[in-house]
């Protein structure tokens, strides 16, 4: 399956000028060298609002998160850190470092509120700054007595008793997951699938399959049909909110949870319907989805936007079927030709997004069609500009080819195997782990493998011919000695023979080791050598301070795996030396810093440091001139392509 193009910046943002005359960006492994329209949108919106996002809304806005959720994805996409230095400068115009949120009341109960939570959680977990932990705790509290249906779900706003509406979904229920995926929040996922399933199976329309705008459980509402309660009309922005809160909580979930399954299910029964009334013609989707022919009714930028940004990250990460890859790109085609353009000063701009659409309140809105229409459209609305970042982000911004679909890249964390306190005490994993996103995490090269659509996994366990079964990528990094760990678990033979035969099957096999002072290299070379590959006591790259071109390691023209990556930072490696089936791929002057070898029907690559994490990789600390996001995506490409087909 092929995925539009993808367009790679590894420097500082764009800036508006020299796009508005080149029109182009720095390309990426498999992309074409076109306009990249969704970076051009971004480095807008931060010369308009140059201090921050928060001089646009001018109060604690849940659209101010969605446009930053769009930086947080191009960040993700991209290597640039600019988009998270935005991101953080925006927040700290709100949070002061006691965690206290400027013009946040809770007891408002308004849902929206909540939204901007999901970038204080990631604030946290990329700083550890405390002050973002406190206030992310704010909202959580806000969600403990926040009003709720009789059934369960959280109310809109308190000033809207006995109503949920779509909407209320994406602002609440992603940050509501991520909190308890962080602080072991167990229940709390229950509590997650019954709101979701609860509001689909209130508001879905049998006959077309679509969800109403919104649900009053009392029915006392003059827009609520009296018998079910509904609202009259199918808004493409709720949908669109909807959509998007399914592909974003998912990311949170356990990979055991029974809800898990329930929320792919509603959220193909979604994908179906409204692909259904996309426009044949255009690829988008009008303000009222279902009544196209109707006058006055028009094609809408936010909801196109949020739709095909749900569709194109559920085919990514494996929750909908690649056949619905057409809808997405000829939504974003559309989007492209009919909202998509730039103004006289050469700025990108999104036209075509209704400002609001809402029910109730004062003067009344009474859900009709004619009070649809009756909204303003207007240009940059910061809520289709995020919904277009987040569109742009999949579509423009990731991967071309998809070979991890499929496949499961596991990282070990039984060799490796370290743990700190959070803030409320409880214990979580750290150094080399999927999950954390501050330096010492490997975030970022999850977030490619799965850009090209491998599923992510731990082994906690010692290695096994079971649990290593459904493994196509097996990643070993920097085992444990004394110094890390009072009671390692050491590379033992019984290990190697595991590990071995399942290479030999065509299993993948990643070693990264470290210096011999930061790794246990006399056990973890019992597997190298079963390769032909030797870590050895020798080192070099030892880099002092920010004296980065010391670990300065240039690569060849005509590298197998690395094709476009010209140059990479490693500091502190061991020194790799190899024999049959082993040979280097990678030397900095004599010394051999990485090596492949064939065993069998699979592939084992070994490298001298645990380079691809967070720190070498996000953008944050080295200079753009080394290219360490790009060598991350060429190697997980290269590793996902040397696993048997599936």
């Amino acid at each position: 399956m092929k995925i539009s193009h993808v367009l790679f910046v590894i420097s500082s943002a764009v800036s508006i000028n020299a796009f508005a005359q080149q029109g182009t960006a720095a390309s990426a492994p498999g992309s074409s060298n076109k306009m990249n329209w969704s970076q051009g949108m971004a480095a807008s919106v931060m010369s308009w609002w140059s201090d921050s996002a928060a001089k646009k809304p001018g109060k604690w806005s849940y659209d101010m998160g969605v446009v930053l959720k769009g930086m947080e994805a191009l960040w993700k996409a991209t290597g640039d850190a600019s988009y998270f230095k935005y991101i953080q400068k925006s927040m700290d115009a709100w949070v002061d470092e006691e965690g206290n949120i400027r013009g946040y009341e809770a007891d408002e109960y308004n849902i929206d509120h909540v939204n901007n939570g999901k970038l204080l959680l990631l604030l946290y977990r990329v700083t550890e700054k405390p002050k973002y932990k406190k206030a992310a705790d704010h909202l959580r509290a806000q969600l403990q007595t926040h009003p709720r249906t009789k059934q369960g779900g959280f109310w809109h706003k308190k000033i809207y008793p006995w109503q949920v509406w779509l909407d209320g979904l994406y602002m609440g229920q992603p940050f509501y997951a991520e909190y308890a995926m962080l602080f072991g929040e167990d229940t709390v996922f229950n509590d997650i699938t019954r709101q979701f399933a609860n509001i689909e199976r209130n508001t879905r329309d049998p006959k077309t399959g679509l969800l109403y705008h919104g649900w009053d459980e009392s029915k006392e509402q003059q827009w609520a049909n009296k018998q079910t309660g509904t609202s009259p009309h199918f808004w493409g922005r709720a949908l669109g909110w909807y959509g998007m809160a399914m592909v974003d909580v998912l990311d949170y979930f356990p990979a055991n949870h029974p809800g898990r399954d329930t929320i792919i299910g509603i959220l193909n029964r979604f994908t179906k319907a409204v692909t259904k009334v996309q426009d044949a013609k255009t690829g988008l989707w009008y303000d009222v989805v279902d009544l196209p022919t109707r006058p006055k009714n028009y094609l809408e930028a936010s909801a196109s936007a949020m739709l095909v940004y749900t569709i194109a990250k559920g085919i990514r990460k494996g929750y909908l079927p690649a056949s619905y890859w057409s809808n997405a790109q000829k939504g974003y085609a559309g989007i492209l030709k009919t909202f998509v353009d730039k103004n006289a000063e050469g700025q990108v701009q999104l036209k075509g997004t209704v400002k609001v659409s809402g029910l109730g309140g004062n003067p009344y809105r009474d859900g009709s069609f004619e009070y649809y229409m009756r909204e303003p459209v207007i240009v940059n609305d910061w809520k289709g500009v995020g919904a277009y970042l987040l569109a742009g982000a999949e579509m423009e911004n990731m991967p071309a080819e998809m070979p991890g679909k499929g496949k499961t890249v596991t990282l070990d964390y039984y060799f490796n195997h370290e743990d700190k306190k959070n803030l409320n005490g409880f214990q979580y994993p750290t150094h080399y782990t999927w999950n954390e996103m501050s330096y010492n995490g490997f975030s970022y090269l999850g977030d490619i493998f799965s850009s090209y659509g491998a599923k992510l996994n731990t082994l906690e366990a010692a290695p096994t011919a079971s649990n290593l079964a459904k493994s196509d990528v097996y990643i070993i990094v920097d085992p444990d000695g004394l110094k890390d760990n009072k009671n390692p678990n050491y590379v033992e033979e019984s290990h190697v023979k595991v590990i071995s035969d399942w290479v030999k099957k065509g299993g993948v096999l990643v070693l990264m080791a470290n210096d011999s002072v930061n790794c246990d290299l006399a056990h973890f070379n019992k597997l190298a050598n079963t390769f032909g590959i030797h870590f050895s006591n020798r080192g070099r790259n030892f880099v002092k301070g920010d004296q980065y071109e010391t670990g300065a390691v240039p690569i060849a023209p005509g590298n197998e795996i690395f094709k476009q990556t010209k140059k990479t930072y490693l500091k502190e490696i061991s020194i790799i030396e190899t024999k049959a089936p082993a040979r280097p791929v990678v030397k900095a002057e004599s010394d051999v810093v990485m090596a492949v070898a064939k065993y069998g029907k699979g592939t084992v690559f070994a490298v001298g440091d645990p380079w691809l994490y967070n720190e070498y990789t996000d953008g944050r600390k080295i200079p753009a001139e080394y290219e360490n996001a790009k060598a991350a995506y060429e190697l997980a490409k290269w590793l996902l392509l040397q696993a048997p087909k599936k």
